[in-house]
């Protein structure tokens, strides 16, 4: 059975996110924590490692009788959808007033073991 956990007014970018979201998508949960780990963008790697840190820890809560370890968790789906946006205005030159855009992002990700789709596949 799968677990889902999700982040909202994540205050970065969606379009940023989206970049780290797409290195994890599909992988084994595991895997998905390495490349994070070592990800190119580290401030955003450490919201979504925790996300799905926190689904592992939501399947558990749900799989009560099984063990996370042997049940081989993967990244089922991970979305990134825009949140609020904060208008802000910045000084510029000769009196003008620039907007600033200051975005935010709400975050879903879905982890389920491959030992459940292989059983109801078969």
């Amino acid at each position: 059975m799968e677990a889902k956990a999700i982040l909202r007014n994540c205050p970065l970018s969606p379009r940023k996110m989206r970049l780290v979201a797409d290195a994890v998508r599909g992988q084994r949960v595991e895997r998905a924590l390495n490349i994070l780990q070592w990800n190119q963008k580290p401030t955003y790697a450490i919201y979504i490692a925790k996300l799905i840190k926190s689904g592992i820890a939501n399947w558990g809560q749900i799989n009560a009788g099984e063990r996370i370890e042997d049940s081989e968790l993967y990244v089922k789906t991970i979305m990134v959808d825009g949140g609020l946006v904060m208008k802000r205005l910045r000084t510029a030159p000769q009196g003008r007033g620039y907007r600033q855009r200051k975005r935010s992002n709400h975050v879903t990700v879905v982890i389920d073991s491959l030992k459940n789709q292989q059983t109801t596949n078969e």
